[in-house]
C-alpha cells in the first residue's frame, strides 16, 4: 500500500510531458553528474586562454629579433668576416648569436603548441610544451655558463689576430693583404694601433693605415684599437646577457603557468 501512495505521488509531482531538470538543478548539490554530461570549467580558471603561450611566442620573437640584429650588425659583420692569408677572423662571437637564434625560433613554434594545447584544453600537449621549457631552459643556462667562461677570449682572440695582421702590414710592404685587414679595422672602429706607442708609430711610418680624414697626432692618443675592440665585444655580450637574463626569467614564469593550466584542466575533469 505504502509503495503504491509513493509511485502516485511521483507521478503527481513530475507529470507526463515535462522535460526532465537540468543537470545543473537536480544534481549540482551532490557534485555528480549523469553520464554523458560534460563538466563545467573550474571556477575562476579559464583552460582555453591562450595568454600564457602567446606571451611565449612574442617572447620568442623578440629574442629571435635581437639576434638576427646582432648577427648582421654593421661593425661586427665588417671585422668578423675578415681573413689574413686565408686565415679566417675568430667566430668564437657568432656561436652565441646562434645559440640565441635557435632559442628564438624554438620557442615561437614552442608557443603555438602550448596555445593549439590550451585551446584544445589537452593536457598531453600542455605536458609537451613544459617538458620542451624544461630542455630550452637547460640549454639556456648552459650558453649562459659557455659565455661567462668565454668571455674575455672572444675580444682576446679579435685582438690577437688584429695584432698579427698589423704588424704584418707595418713591416712587410707586399703584405697588400694585411693591409686590407688593418684598414678595415681602423675604419670600422675609428682608431689607429694597438695601444698609444704602436698607434703614434703606426700613424707616422704608416699614415695610410689610419682612418681617412684622421688627425695623424690626435688619433694616436684619443683611442687605441684594443680598447675600442674590448668596447664592441663587450657591449654585444651584454645585450646577450640582458636577453639571456629576460629568456630565464620569462622561462620561469610559463614553466609554473604551463603547469597550473595543466592541473586545472585535470582537476576539472574530476567534477
Amino acid at each position: 500500500m505504502c509503495v503504491c501512495v509513493c509511485v502516485c505521488v511521483c507521478v503527481c509531482v513530475l507529470p507526463a510531458g515535462l522535460p526532465p531538470p537540468s543537470p545543473q538543478t537536480s544534481w549540482g548539490n551532490t557534485g555528480i553528474l549523469p553520464q554523458g554530461v560534460p563538466p563545467p570549467p573550474a571556477e575562476g580558471f579559464q583552460p582555453d586562454s591562450p595568454f600564457v603561450p602567446l606571451s611565449w611566442r612574442l617572447a620568442g620573437g623578440v629574442i629571435l629579433g635581437v639576434a638576427l640584429w646582432l648577427r648582421h650588425d654593421s661593425q661586427t659583420t665588417s671585422i668578423l668576416h675578415l681573413n689574413l692569408d686565408d686565415k679566417p677572423a675568430p667566430s668564437t662571437f657568432y656561436v652565441g648569436i646562434y645559440i640565441l637564434i635557435a632559442v628564438g625560433a624554438v620557442m615561437m613554434f614552442v608557443g603555438f603548441l602550448g596555445c593549439y594545447g590550451a585551446i584544445q584544453e589537452s593536457q598531453c600537449l600542455l605536458g609537451t610544451f613544459f617538458t620542451c621549457l624544461v630542455i630550452l631552459f637547460a640549454c639556456e643556462v648552459a650558453a649562459g655558463i659557455w659565455g661567462f667562461v668565454n668571455r674575455d677570449k672572444i675580444a682576446k682572440d679579435v685582438k690577437q689576430f688584429y695584432d698579427q695582421a698589423l704588424n704584418k702590414a707595418v713591416l712587410e710592404d707586399d703584405a697588400s693583404n694585411a693591409k686590407t685587414v688593418v684598414k678595415s679595422f681602423h675604419e670600422t672602429l675609428g682608431c689607429c694601433g694597438s695601444d698609444a706607442l704602436t698607434s703614434l708609430i703606426t700613424a707616422a711610418v704608416k699614415s695610410e693605415l689610419c682612418p681617412s680624414g684622421s688627425n695623424v697626432l690626435i688619433t694616436p692618443f684619443k683611442a687605441n684599437c684594443h680598447q675600442k675592440i674590448d668596447e664592441l665585444f663587450s657591449g654585444k655580450l651584454y645585450l646577450i646577457g640582458i636577453a639571456a637574463i629576460v629568456v630565464a626569467v620569462i622561462m620561469i614564469f610559463e614553466m609554473i603557468l604551463s603547469m597550473v593550466l595543466c592541473c586545472g584542466i585535470r582537476n576539472s575533469s574530476v567534477y
